[in-house]
């Protein structure tokens, strides 16, 4: 099982040094990978609650592209993850391309978690359509894998025509792994069918049911389970003893992925990636002690 963190987004501030000494501690200490999710507009908060979401437009968001490039630049080993790209808000080819070039510059540590999201401002203000969303994202994931593999695609679907296009330069691998995000029905039957891992925001002790029937749907569509990857994602409170019994709960439920966020929790920007390395530290000599 991989242990990660989740970029503090709404807490790091803006101090580039603070980002920068975040990212290169949590890599120093061991993290497997880096989560980066995203917004890229907000709204008031009557209208906030309207949409069920709970971030306003005073809650900062760094652009997730930029920022994974910018962190590529001063990592040299961990991976790095989107959880979750608000995928159907953006143009296809776009994120294709963009995608690319942070599997180029970190040298394929890339792994891409999309989702639908909730926040009908942003679609509305990105000149796409809130009500399709869900429909046009498999369509998105089809366009994106042909235009890392080829160099030249051409394609005709419901909502992408084009002819001859290609993206130069492609990813190293060819392939970016594609997870899902999400635990309504609707976006586990899509990751069953279509993704390489599921990402499940739920409290692990509500995660057995989506994670039994995820993998059931896995294999009705002929694929093995035991490839298809699970993440997890647990918040790091003051009691370290509880955070790593949640941790081995997910392990137990046999996840692949475990986040571990800090924000919420009373961190000063600079204060994330020193509560990070202690657990981890923590965590690693409970693991040795156990066997």
């Amino acid at each position: 099982m991989q242990l990660g963190v989740i970029f503090p987004q709404t807490e790091i501030g803006n101090d580039p040094a603070v980002m920068r000494a975040y990212a290169t501690a949590v890599e120093g200490a061991g993290y497997d990978y880096l989560s980066v999710y995203d917004h890229v507009l907000g709204t008031t908060a009557d209208r906030v609650a309207a949409l069920g979401g709970p971030y306003t437009y005073a809650i900062p968001f760094h652009e997730v592209f930029v920022l994974l490039g910018h962190l590529a630049a001063v990592t040299q080993r961990i991976g790095f993850a989107t959880e979750v790209l608000v995928l159907p808000q953006r143009q296809t080819a776009l994120v294709a391309k963009q995608t690319a070039e942070i599997d180029v510059l970190s040298g394929g540590r890339l792994r891409l978690g999309v989702g639908i999201g909730w926040n009908a401002v942003e679609f509305e203000a990105l000149g796409e359509d809130f009500h399709t969303r869900g429909r046009r994202v498999e369509e998105q994931i089809e366009v994106m894998r042909r235009l890392w593999a080829e160099e030249l695609v051409s394609f005709e679907g419901r909502r992408h025509r084009f002819t001859d296009a290609g993206i130069n330069p492609l990813p190293p691998r060819r392939s970016i792994p594609i997870w899902i995000g999400g635990s309504a029905e609707p976006a586990l039957r899509r990751a069953a069918r279509i993704a390489d891992g599921l990402m499940l925001q739920v409290p692990v002790k509500t995660a057995a049911a989506h994670i039994e029937t995820v993998r059931a749907m896995v294999a009705e569509t002929g694929r093995d389970p035991a490839g298809f990857g699970i993440s997890g994602r647990v918040t790091l409170w003051d009691d370290s003893e509880a955070v790593m019994a949640r941790v081995r709960e997910w392990e137990a439920l046999g996840a692949t992925h475990v986040s571990v966020n800090t924000m919420g929790t009373g961190c000063a920007p600079e204060e994330h990636a020193e509560r990070l390395v202690a657990f981890v530290e923590t965590w690693r000599g409970a693991r040795m002690n156990a066997r």
